[in-house]
């Protein structure tokens, strides 16, 4: 059955984070099980596979994403990235694990007939320029994943990836520090159901090791400099959110705890992640739908 919008004033956005996101991939699982439609979903690195995820109505593809996956012997690691694939081997990943009978099918069906639109952000190598792609970008199930891999290629640990002529890294690095608060206003939307992945007391440090940034990306200098820059784009984003919040605009998820890293591998502690952020959100839920103003799914 076609989901139908009944949020139909509120944009969702999901924060990325690498792998923390076994924690937040929780909300999806509650989002759907709750019958919690948005009209608008933005997403960012690991947020972006959150939102293609959340578009298929696929709960289970989300929690195994970001947890049982990362036993898949292709999935990355130290060989992996001295081969240069990438310490997350993004091309298997992103590319080679969607359709049916591979690691996690993916229902693009379901993703082209969810009547809500989409925004997945990268970040352009040749001049910063921080790019947007919504559903008219997307034709088939390979446009959709290599846009969600660009979204994430974490810098340094993966490679960059080209798209039509363009070389992309993490939409991370775009004007609003990796929260895509601004692809939600550009929509026209001015409340907010916003996924984060990091505490709430959480602040952002300056970059340390300047010159490997500047060296490392000699030939892409808008890289280094974005990456430089991000702390207090990603801190003034944040700190907006909480005043948002405190505005009652903007109902933000923010993990009570996040006990694993961006680039956590070990199984059992992304379970235990997920775990945690499931409890959350089923603590949670029913606030979600005070802000939302959404009864009980029957």
């Amino acid at each position: 059955m076609t989901p139908v919008v009944n949020v139909p004033d509120v944009a969702l956005i999901f924060e990325g984070g690498g792998m923390r996101a076994a924690y937040t991939s929780a909300v999806v699982v509650e989002l759907l099980r709750a019958g919690l439609v948005f009209p608008f979903v933005a997403g960012i690195s690991a947020g972006a596979s959150n939102t293609a995820n959340y578009l298929a109505g696929d709960g289970p593809r989300a929690k195994a994403s970001f947890t049982t996956f990362a036993a898949d012997p292709r999935f990355g690691g130290l060989g992996s990235f001295v081969r240069g694939q990438g310490f997350f081997n993004a091309d298997y990943i992103y590319q080679h694990t969607s359709a049916p009978g591979e690691a996690l099918p993916y229902a693009f069906d379901r993703f082209l007939a969810h009547p809500a639109q989409m925004s997945l952000t990268a970040f352009r190598c040749r001049d910063g320029a921080t790019v947007r792609w919504d559903k008219s970008d997307i034709a088939t199930m390979g446009d959709l994943m290599v846009r969600v891999q660009a979204s994430s290629t974490m810098p340094v640990l993966m490679p960059p990836i080209t798209i039509d002529d363009e070389i992309y890294v993490d939409g991370a690095l775009g004007d609003s520090g990796g929260i895509a608060l601004d692809a939600a206003r550009a929509a026209g939307f001015r409340k907010f159901f916003v996924v984060l992945t990091q505490e709430r007391g959480y602040v952002k440090a300056p970059m340390k090791y300047t010159r490997f940034y500047r060296n490392h990306f000699r030939r892409m200098p808008a890289v280094a400099d974005a990456l430089l820059a991000r702390p207090a784009r990603y801190n003034a984003t944040r700190e907006e959110l909480f005043a948002l919040e405190r505005a009652g605009d903007a109902y933000l998820f923010v993990p009570e705890v996040m006990p694993i890293s961006n680039a956590e591998r070990n199984v059992a502690a992304l379970e235990k992640a997920h775990a945690l952020g499931l409890a959350q959100a089923r603590r949670e839920v029913s606030g979600w739908r005070e802000f939302l103003g959404v009864g009980a799914h029957d």
